[in-house]
């Protein structure tokens, strides 16, 4: 049985990457396909409660370095339990965040720098990489603003706390958006960079042509 596709979106919260995988992933069904969908932080059992440590502001103090192990601890687990196995039987894996976002935001944001994420990558996730990344990139302060509006409504409506990363200030986010921007440059033919601020429907389409081709190469 070949291998299935791993396929992965990225971003800074609020540039509609979850959207696009959830409108992706009814595409995808659609048309007959076999889909996992899960996302990191979480996914699995260990996995929700590493990201209710990491994302809930009530954590204070947590070490930099404490953090990048805890966002590898999960995905040593997404991997074993979840991806893995799907990829083996031939399904495509729809993943919210991968190890991108712990260089943008880890290696980026908490300035520990891309080697040392690269080098935990290598190690701990026997370097397995995404076939295609979609990397969302909108205006930064629009996106950033939709972000702080949304977790702050969920907390007051759900009492679901997931905001201790949009508490950062604006200097740690530009820090992520530039990282996010030398990832995109490092390996353009795996991320595909979409920039400016498009309609759902048209950044969706887009998606879409890149999938079809992708598939039709694969298979």
């Amino acid at each position: 049985m070949p291998r299935g596709v791993f396929i992965t979106f990225e971003g800074l919260d609020g540039s509609g990457k979850t959207t696009q995988l959830r409108r992706l992933a009814e595409w995808l069904e659609a048309e007959q396909e076999s889909i996992v969908v899960t996302r990191q932080p979480g996914g699995t059992r260990i996995g929700d409660r590493i990201r209710t440590l990491l994302l809930d502001s009530r954590t204070e103090n947590l070490d930099s370095f404490a953090e990048l192990g805890l966002m590898f601890s999960d995905r040593a687990q997404a991997i074993a339990e979840i991806i893995r196995p799907a990829l083996d039987e031939g399904k495509i894996v729809l993943c919210d965040r991968f190890t991108d976002s712990t260089e943008a935001y880890q290696g980026g944001g908490r300035e520990l720098g891309s080697e040392i994420v690269l080098s935990l990558h290598k190690s701990i996730c026997g370097g397995l990489q995404p076939d295609v990344t979609f990397l969302l990139m909108p205006d930064f302060d629009a996106s950033l603003k939709r972000a702080r509006k949304r977790n702050t409504k969920a907390l007051k409506q759900e009492g679901k706390d997931e905001n201790r990363f949009e508490r950062e200030n604006d200097l740690f986010y530009r820090r992520v958006f530039e990282k996010y921007r030398e990832i995109a440059a490092r390996e353009p033919l795996r991320v595909i960079a979409i920039d400016g601020d498009a309609t759902i429907e048209e950044i969706h389409e887009r998606i879409v042509s890149v999938m079809k081709d992708h598939l039709a190469r694969v298979r």
